[in-house]
């Protein structure tokens, strides 16, 4: 198998030697990669392609080698205690789904809660009314309603709390992932404008000789500032909840951005943007950075990039105290609008993929308010996004 994939690179003319061939075998005896094809995709690519050129057509062949081949798991696996800890979870079928209705609306539902709060007096397991664990109760943990307060659960299932009960702690992105592929990077230089600024530091080569040529052959030497990107950047990143899901892909957008813009200015938000945004998830509780004042610091001459899945309740965009975790005084509609006058070159970046955006109310409310500027985070949507940008120069 291995053989026959070193004469397939060698036929897509990929120079692969035998000695970088005998390298790989010599580090798969080692069992460097382990049981995992992913594991052996990374191991043989560093050790048989030499150019970045190359990358694409190694893709191709090792896709055609070693397609639908199965990954191997450790024989002696134990049962993660998270499984064992939620077998009290419900789980329902999609008829049973369709019989659990909304209580009405965003006033009905926190109205009732406050009266279950005052009502109840004992824990509680099951059943569609009181505040408890795997039921269909709009209020409690592991279990399922269309609108519903998550209230003592570490993390969502079926993404449809309306609020949450409890303090999340979110984790910044890693701005130094080791990107998969430099295609990112490819991507975002077409937002790139170089000036001269500075000090004059270079070497001018042209205007040197041309003016030791003028000067009867006296060295003239002439120096010019270093060419800079001049593009200003504010990226705002969602993290925490269903962002989870796409921490990778950010991080490797992240990275690539903080390399190839040294102008960059990123902030975090959770599901929508209200009246505050912070620089570190640690502190987020304590050291906000009010959007008015945001908009005061970086004036318009700056382009916003604001990365996250639009995946919420219509609550959170459309209602006074729908921020998913606190209160907040005015909706964040309002804030999204807020940002989108004052920064008129945005967009909006999403990983999900463009094809599901139709499954989800609060993503088609927030391409609206973005002026249809939402692009999927995939090479294509990032290219269609710069070029986006660019033109709102």
């Amino acid at each position: 198998m291995f053989f026959s994939f070193f004469t397939e690179l060698r036929a897509a003319k990929i120079p692969v030697s035998l000695r970088e061939y005998l390298t790989l075998m010599e580090v798969m005896q080692r069992r460097a990669a382990g049981y995992s094809t992913e594991e052996f995709y990374y191991v043989s690519r560093a050790a048989l392609v030499k150019d970045e050129r190359h990358l694409d057509r190694f893709d191709r062949v090792f896709g055609k080698c070693f397609d639908g081949i199965e990954t191997f798991t450790e024989p002696k696996a134990d049962i993660p205690e998270e499984w064992l800890r939620k077998l009290a979870e419900r789980f329902l079928t999609e008829e049973e789904k369709k019989l659990v209705a909304a209580l009405g609306g965003w006033e009905k539902l926190t109205e009732t809660l406050r009266r279950r709060l005052a009502e109840q007096k004992a824990r509680h397991q099951g059943g569609g009314k009181w505040i408890g664990t795997a039921g269909t109760s709009p209020f409690g943990a592991h279990g399922y309603n269309p609108e519903g307060v998550r209230i003592g659960q570490e993390q969502g299932r079926n993404r449809s709390a309306v609020k949450v009960w409890g303090r999340r702690d979110f984790r910044n992105l890693d701005d130094t992932v080791e990107l998969g592929t430099r295609n990112i990077k490819l991507a975002l230089r077409r937002l790139r404008q170089f000036a001269r600024e500075g000090a004059p530091e270079e070497l001018d080569l042209d205007g040197t000789v041309q003016g030791t040529a003028r000067n009867a052959g006296w060295l003239d030497l002439r120096l010019v500032a270093e060419r800079h990107n001049t593009v200003k950047l504010l990226l705002f990143l969602d993290v925490g909840g269903s962002m989870e899901d796409h921490v990778r892909i950010c991080e490797e957008l992240f990275s690539a951005a903080r390399s190839e813009f040294k102008r960059l200015v990123h902030f975090y938000f959770h599901n929508c943007v209200y009246d505050g945004v912070w620089r570190d998830s640690r502190r987020r509780h304590v050291e906000q950075i009010p959007i008015p004042e945001l908009i005061r610091t970086y004036d318009k001459s700056y382009k916003l990039v604001l990365v996250g899945d639009a995946s919420m309740s219509p609550y959170e965009i459309e209602k006074e105290g729908g921020s998913v975790e606190r209160w907040n005084d005015e909706p964040g509609e309002v804030w999204l609008r807020r940002l989108f006058d004052a920064y008129p070159h945005a967009a909006w970046l999403n990983p999900v993929p463009e094809k599901y955006w139709g499954h989800t109310a609060s993503i088609g409310m927030i391409r609206r308010i973005a002026e249809d500027r939402m692009f999927p985070l995939t090479l294509a949507g990032l290219d269609r996004a710069m070029r986006c940008l660019k033109r709102r120069n």
